[in-house]
């Protein structure tokens, strides 16, 4: 399981990286919001790479935007090969990546926590962050639908819900994906 969820991973997490970006472009041309070199920065503070003011070179932007897009990306792909599909788990996956977001950017001091952005911006980045959950979601949901079930979808079928009379998948059943 956790090996397919790697490529599909990466694979789900381009293409909802690919998604976000065709969706900010789209966005800075009717709002005109500039681009934004907050991940060149990180991935500067990051690697060492050589800092300066305002405009970083787009490579560097895009190693992290792409970069980052892909390797949360497979934290998705093994929520859907564990069963955790659909729209609900594309919602739980956005708080996710927000959230890595954020720990890369206050940790290295390139920004500043979401609680002290303006509100419009704030919007923004909570708008693009879901597109991103939601394609990279969708992605993930398809490539694992093709390996079957997930454990959590086994277990469900049981009997739908939380319920204390229905014990775990035996070991066998779980490894089975």
């Amino acid at each position: 399981m956790l090996k397919r969820a790697v490529w599909q991973g990466l694979a789900a997490g381009l293409v909802g990286a690919a998604v976000m970006t065709a969706a900010e472009k789209v966005e800075q041309r009717v709002t005109g919001r500039p681009d934004s070199y907050v991940p060149a920065q990180v991935l500067a503070r990051l690697t060492g790479l050589p800092e300066g003011p305002g405009e970083q070179p787009r490579w560097q932007n895009l190693a992290m935007h792409y970069g980052q897009g892909a390797l949360v990306g497979v934290l998705r792909s093994v929520m859907a090969q564990a069963g955790l599909r659909g729209s609900w788990a594309s919602g739980m996956f956005t708080a996710v990546r927000l959230t890595s977001d954020q720990i890369l950017e206050n940790a290295t001091g390139v920004g500043a926590p979401p609680l002290t952005w303006p509100r419009a911006e704030l919007a923004i980045d909570m708008v693009h962050k879901a597109i991103y959950g939601f394609a990279t979601g969708a992605v993930a949901d398809v490539l694992a639908a093709r390996d079957g079930a997930g454990p959590g979808q086994r277990h469900a079928a049981l009997r739908p819900g939380r319920h204390s009379d229905v014990g775990p998948l035996p070991r066998a059943a779980v490894r089975r994906g």
